[in-house]
Parts: C-alpha cells; structure tokens; sequence
C-alpha cells in the first residue's frame, strides 16, 4: 500500500533535510514501497538515486542496489553515511574489500544495521554470496544504471545480463527497481525485457536539459585545435571542466599541454592505478585543479554540480555515450557548454576500433556511429535531435541555446524530394534501412539491389543528381518531422508514419535547412583552413589579408601560400598583429618571414583595426610542452642521416600525415630540409620537374586540386605534400 504524502514528506525531511521532492521523485517512491515493479528513466541532475535511496531507508530489511562501477559504489556510500548518524546504514560489497572489512559488512547485514548494500554485478555471479543473500530480509532490488543491460546501451556489460536469474535465486518474489539516465526506445524495450518486469510502473521525465548550450566545431589540425581549447579555458578562468578524449595518450597530451600554459589540469584513464585515479578524481571535486582530461573511465561516479563546461575532443561512440557525459554540466541548472570537435577522421577511428569484433557487433556500432555523425552534420535544432533519438517529441523549432538555432543555416523547399524517399521507402516494402534506400535512390547497384531486382523500381536512380550525403541528411529531418520513424525491434528499418501516407495523398511544401560544413570527405588541412577562416577570423580582414597576398605573389613571381600559409592568415584575421613583434607570434610565420613580407600586412591590418575601432584580443601565445622542439630536432636529425620517413614516424608513434605537417610546419618557420634522398625514391625527374612548375603558376595550396590538375601523373596525396614541403625549401625561406 502507497504511503501517505505527509509521512513520505517527512522522512524525506528527517533523512535527507528536503522539504520537497523533485519531479516524479514522490510517485516513483510510492511504487516502490507498494510492491511494484518500478522502471525510471531520469536525465543525469534529477535526484535518480533519492529515489531508491529512502524507499530503503523506509522499508524493513536492506535494499539491494547494483551498480557497475566501484567508484560510483564508494561514493553513494559516503553520501548516504553524510545524512545518517550511522556509518553501517549502508555498507558496498565488491573485489577491493579485505576478508576482515567483508566480515564486518556482514556482521552489521545480519544485525539488521544496514539499510542499503551496494553491489557490483560479479559479486552476484558467486554462489557463496547469493546463499548469504537468501538470509537476509531483502525489502528490493535496484539496478543502477541499467542501459548496460542492452548490447545497444552505451556501457553494455555481459554481467548484467544474468541479473534476473540471479536476483530469482535470491528471492523470486523481490520487486525490482530498474534505473538510467539514458535510454533510447530501443534500450528500453531491453531493459524490460532482460529483467522480466512485470508490468511495471514507468516513469520518464524529460530529457532537455535546458540550461545547456550544444556546438558542434570542425576540428582541424591538431596543434590549432589544442589552442582552440587552450584560449577557450583561458575565456573561462576559473571555472571547471571536463575534456573527454578516445584514448590514454591523448589524455596525457593534452593534460600536459594545459598545464604548459598555465592551467591546472589532470590526466585521468584506466590505465592509471586506483590510487592515482581517486587521487584525481578528489583534486578535480575539491578544485585543486580546474579542468580533468579523461576517457570515458572516469564520469559515472563524479557528482560534482558546478562543472561549466565539457569538451570533447574525439566524436563519441553514440549519442548515448554524448549525452551521459555532456549531463555532468551544469547540474545545479546554471550554466553548462557542450562543445564538440568533429571531423571525419575521428569518425574513420571509431570504425577501425572495431574492426576486430564480430560482425553483429560491427553493425551496432555501425548503427550507433551514424546516429552521432547525424547529429553532428545536422542543420536543425541540436536539442530537437536529442531528445528525437530518446524518443521525446518537441515543438520547439528554435531552442536558443545551440549553435544551430543561434546560427540557423539558410532553408531549401524539398516536397519533390520527400516524395522520391516516400516512394521508395514504399516500394521496399518498408523492409530497408536508411543506406540501403539511399543506393536505391542515387541508382547505385549493388549486389543485394540487384538479387532482389530493386533496380527494376521506378524510385531506382530517380535522385541521382544528389549525393548520398544529401538524402542521409534529408530523411534525418524526415524522421524529427514525424513522417518516417525507425522500427525498434529491427533496428534501423525504415517506416512510413500516417502523416507520411497524408502527405503522399496531399503533397506540401516542406522547408528543411541542410548543413554543408561537413560535406567533403576527408581533411585535406587547406580545405579545413580555407573553412576554419570562414568560421573564426575576421571575414572581411581575411579576405582583404588574401587578396593582399596576391598581390605580394604575383610581385614576388611565387604562388601566394609561399608568402604565407592560408591558417596564418586566419590567425593573423583573429589575433589583428599591428607590429613585427606580434606578426612573428602567428602561426607559421618565422622572423625571416615577418621582415621579408610583413610590413605590408601589418600595415593593412592597423588600419582596418583603427577603421572599424576593433578591441584587439589580449596577446594570446599557446606556450607547447617540452617534447614539442624535441619532436622537431629529433625529425630534423633524422631527416639528416636520410632515415627512412615511415622510420621517423613508427619511432615517433606519427602517422604519415601527421609527420608531413610537422615537416611543414618546420619549413614554414624557416628551417631547411633536405629531402631528395626519400622524394627521389618515389619520383623520378620528371615527375618531380612536373610538380614543382605546378606549384610554381597554382593559386591555392590546395592538394585536392593539384591530384585534380596533375591527373595524368596519378600521384599519392603524401607525395604531392613532400613535394610542396621541397617548394617551400627552395623558394619560400
């Protein structure tokens, strides 16, 4: 039977010190103490554990929670013991206790002294501890943090699978509690399923978090994207944040880079010992440092409410795993900004990371990916997207706190179009996902296309003269708008919704905004110069900045990126330098080349500032770490003793990209390569004569373009990078 309001009200007063709940809090806690299944779904900042934390303390006997991760265990522990008087009100059982700490648990379990155990789901898996259990007065079972019960949840662990059978052999008569802060309709449907809920009550609040701020940002070179981040935690003194990277050695890097310029900044990962990691994890609490560089390791078991700020420098792996870390800002509802760095690159990492796992695997993570790069490529409302992808409808066409409603990109007319991924939606019987109904629409025949004849339709071809990034994008917006919806038992197959059949009875005019920042494929570095310019410099200064260039080239007799790379121009466009002094502090630009060409450029750049009365930032130099001149003279030497370039790179842990760009950005600053020895293994004379004439009459650094020009040549993009590095050797130092 439901406890009364009142007595509810006042245990939560006695216990916790509220007067009041918050949201579903008070119903979810009446289904729990009347005996009923409970599923709870509540965003990251909602009171999720007060939930089951005073149903135990209320109920005879212990409650049991489960919960994934040790860290996260230790710390609801220690706050539940905050409110009592008593430290055996809640006790953890897991791997890192000792025999006599493991006694002591279940002497005060036996006695009746505990009202909550917290328990990792291997602590489960012995059947010493199941017998123990089945002695105990268990009042419920909690499954904390149960999306890692679905192969689709962003922490699937195997573990949690057994849970039922388990919790049966303790008591099959205990009602559950199932608790996350993320879960797609998919994962839901998981949930329940895997743990046998028996009609449950299900409680969803909603998923809009409204005091964050979303953005998306083309992550370009490594160096200028660090002094990106560098210059907005300088923007942000003193406030705290989190940095999440994919892997361990990015985390050092960037952590190392940080505190080179002055920030207090920590490194955290498995790979470091306990010790270390709650060390951190503490100095990041008690803010001892400002900011944490972390993998996903580390997040689930922090509470800290006045975190400003998370950067992610990778893509994550799915919108899930986006939306867990991005809700540790800001969860005493001020502010909260979720910058994310994108590029598809980071994208192609993801998918070589699983690259070893089975097939079915494969294509969930597949499936998973391709939701984030839809969110990241997307024009509409990044809040809208969200709260699409975990089922919760919005009107809102213009949420005012993401980049996208603050910027909104120009909107096209696309009845006709829908009507084509109608049509053939339709004529597949609805038994198709979004690829395979693109390469229906653009005419691509594959094997599968042409098995089942689908080459045969009439919609086969009839959009050709888009890409398959239009219509990925396209039937994105299709689904917010309501008129395909993804069947959740088959994941991915598209489904034409009654609004959809309407509309094809009585076609409309439909308006959807398209974003083409992230149209071409791969990151050739001029082309994300040519579009990081666009997007952070001053556009006029820039553009008078390059036709200024030009000018000098064309004087000078050379191609205008000898006189200056296309991102120092970008660099000079934001920073405004008014003196050789400051000219030699932009990227790219060595002294030689600020007295050689500078002047003028200085020149134009005074009297724009002093034209348009521009408050010029304050001198922003991103100092690098110590290994960052060694990199340089380590390649200098080797180049020297003609080492092998993919020597130099294996030693250094570079791919070859990244060892070519270091390259130039050594020649760019004035110091000499010589390279014949390792050009004149991949190009002959000739070939080489044929490069350099290029360069010598081309407008644009561009690589693309020069593959483009020189066709017939057939040449790798990393040996017209080598050649444009010897160009600049010879004629621009």
């Amino acid at each position: 039977m439901a406890v009364v309001k009142e007595s509810l009200l006042d245990a939560l007063q006695e216990n916790f010190g509220f007067s009041a709940f918050k949201g579903n809090q008070e119903a979810i806690i009446n289904s729990i103490l009347s005996g009923r299944d409970t599923f709870v779904i509540m965003p990251t900042g909602g009171g999720k554990s007060l939930c089951y934390q005073l149903p135990a303390l209320m109920s005879p006997g212990c409650a049991l929670i489960v919960s994934p991760l040790i860290a996260l265990m230790k710390n609801q522990v220690d706050l539940v013991r905050s409110y009592s008087s008593k430290d055996n009100v809640a006790h953890f059982l897991n791997s890192t206790l000792s025999k006599t700490q493991i006694k002591k648990v279940r002497t005060d379990l036996l006695a009746g002294k505990t009202k909550l155990l917290y328990v990792a789901p291997e602590t489960l898996t012995k059947q010493e501890n199941l017998d123990f259990f089945r002695e105990l007065a268990i009042s419920f079972v909690a499954v904390d943090e149960a999306h890692c019960i679905s192969e689709w949840g962003h922490d699937f662990r195997p573990e949690y699978r057994r849970l039922k059978e388990m919790i049966e052999q303790i008591n099959d008569k205990l009602p559950i509690i199932a608790l996350t802060a993320t879960a797609t309709p998919k994962v839901q449907s998981d949930i329940v399923k895997n743990l046998s809920l028996h009609e449950p009550n299900t409680f969803i609040s909603s998923f809009n978090r409204t005091n964050l701020y979303y953005e998306i940002r083309p992550k370009r070179k490594k160096d200028a994207t660090i002094k990106e981040i560098v210059k907005y935690i300088h923007q942000h003194k003193g406030k705290s944040g989190i940095i999440y990277t994919l892997n361990r050695k990015t985390t050092e890097e960037l952590a190392d880079m940080l505190v080179a310029n002055n920030i207090k900044a920590v490194a955290y990962h498995a790979g470091l010992d306990a010790n270390t990691r709650a060390s951190r994890q503490d100095q990041f609490l008690h803010e001892d440092v400002e900011v944490i560089v972390a993998t996903i390791a580390f997040g689930m078991g922090i509470d800290k409410p006045d975190v400003r700020f998370v950067i992610h420098y990778n893509i994550p792996k799915s919108l899930e795993n986006y939306y867990q870390e991005t809700g540790r800002a800001g969860r005493d509802g001020l502010e909260g900004n979720c910058i994310c760095f994108y590029s598809h690159q980071d994208v192609q990492k993801l998918e070589h990371l699983m690259r070893d796992k089975s097939l079915s695997e494969r294509e969930m993570g597949a499936q998973l990916i391709n939701e984030t790069v839809a969110y990241a490529e997307s024009a509409v409302c990044r809040r809208k997207v969200i709260l699409h992808y975990f089922g919760e409808a919005s009107n809102v066409e213009n949420c005012g706190k993401c980049d996208n409603c603050l910027h909104p990109k120009e909107k096209i007319e696309v009845k006709n179009r829908v009507t084509i991924v109608l049509r053939a939606i339709q004529g597949l019987q609805e038994r198709f996902g979004s690829d395979y109904v693109v390469n229906v629409i653009t005419g691509k025949v594959t094997p599968q296309i042409s098995t089942y004849r689908h080459d045969q339709l009439p919609e086969f071809g009839e959009g050709k003269e888009h890409d398959a990034h239009f219509w990925n994008s396209l039937i994105r917006q299709m689904m917010l708008e309501g008129l395909i919806e993804k069947d959740i038992e088959e994941y991915g197959l598209l489904k034409l919704t009654d609004k959809a059949r309407q509309f094809l009875k009585e076609p409309h005019a439909i308006y959807v905004a398209l974003n083409h920042q992230f149209d071409v494929e791969g990151n050739d570095e001029d082309e994300d110069a040519k579009v990081e310019a666009q997007a952070s410099a001053d556009p006029a200064l820039f553009e008078m900045l390059k036709d200024l260039r030009k000018k000098v080239a064309k004087e000078k007799n050379l191609p205008p990126f000898v006189i200056f790379l296309e991102t120092s121009l970008e660099d000079m466009a934001t920073q405004y330098p008014t003196t050789l002094e400051e000219l030699e502090k932009i990227q790219g630009v060595s002294k030689g080349k600020a007295v050689r060409y500078g002047k003028q450029f200085i020149a134009v750049i005074d009297k724009y500032v002093q034209d348009n009365d521009i408050t010029k930032p304050d001198d922003f130099v991103m100092k690098s770490v110590v290994n960052k001149s060694g990199m340089k003279v380590f390649i200098i030497q080797n180049i020297d003793k003609k080492i092998p370039l993919e020597t130099i790179a294996k030693n250094k842990e570079l791919t070859m990209q990244e060892l070519l760009s270091e390259m130039e950005t050594i020649v760019a600053s004035g110091t000499k390569l010589n390279l014949d020895y390792c050009i004149d293994e991949e190009l002959d004379d000739y070939a080489q004569d044929e490069i350099l004439d290029y360069f010598k009459n081309c407008e644009t650094s561009s690589l693309a373009l020069a593959k483009e020009e020189l066709a017939d040549g057939d040449y790798s993009l990393d040996q017209l990078k080598l050649m444009r590095i010897k160009f600049l050797v010879v004629y621009g130092n």
